[in-house]
């Protein structure tokens, strides 16, 4: 049986259960209740949360009170290790909103630590912003639901942008060039109805990776 290790909060898992009810062949591994080793995982998700505490993210903090208090330490520190091993292992890797955040960080990228226009509520849980994307991608959206404060300034080693904003360029999808499976979105697709695609590649490479 599959593993997909992670790190996901309770108020989440709503969102998450039916990509993960269509796979029961997949041990859902979540770090938050209890040890979960990489070395046993066939893959990684990094999920959405709050901001990653302020000691990780090497680089200067202007303006400290733009950064959200309600971090979790312990969190970013098995998310961080859990990267670096992954991708030693070449497991697939898919991260979302914070997570491709954390990701651009581990691989020796930079933030924009506050951006404005989008966190209007309404991007929550609608697909209304506009992204143009490179001809490539293999996932390619018109529009996305995407909603943060943060965002990816510069890239991480070995980083390739896929997709932006329309209206300000902002990044909102990354990948690992010469990796078999490394994505990032910052958009939030467990929250939509038009990703599954997008979840369906990555955790047919969970199997693929046994």
């Amino acid at each position: 049986m599959p593993k997909l290790a992670t790190w996901l909060r309770e108020k989440d898992e709503k969102y998450f259960q039916p990509f993960f009810a269509r796979h029961p062949e997949i041990e859902i591994c979540n770090a938050l209740k209890g040890g979960v080793s990489i070395s046993d995982a066939d893959g990684l998700l990094l999920t959405g949360g709050s901001d990653i505490a302020p000691e990780f993210l090497k680089q200067p903090i202007p303006d400290p009170s733009i950064l959200e208090k309600d971090v979790d330490v312990a969190r970013d520190k098995w998310e961080f290790a859990a990267v670096d091993q992954a991708l030693a292992r070449g497991l697939p890797i898919l991260s979302i909103c914070k997570g491709m955040q954390l990701f651009n960080l581990a691989l020796g990228g930079t933030l924009k630590l506050d951006i404005p226009g989008h966190k209007a509520p309404e991007q929550k849980d609608h697909d209304i912003q506009s992204l143009r994307s490179q001809t490539g991608a293999a996932h390619r959206f018109d529009k996305v639901n995407s909603s943060h404060h943060q965002a990816v300034d510069s890239l991480g080693k070995g980083l390739a942008v896929e997709a932006w904003c329309a209206d300000d360029d902002i990044i909102e999808q990354i990948r690992l060039r010469n990796y078999p499976f490394a994505l990032g979105v910052q958009y939030h697709p467990e929250r939509g109805k038009i990703y599954d695609s997008l979840f369906e590649d990555f955790f047919s490479r969970l199997a693929n990776n046994r």
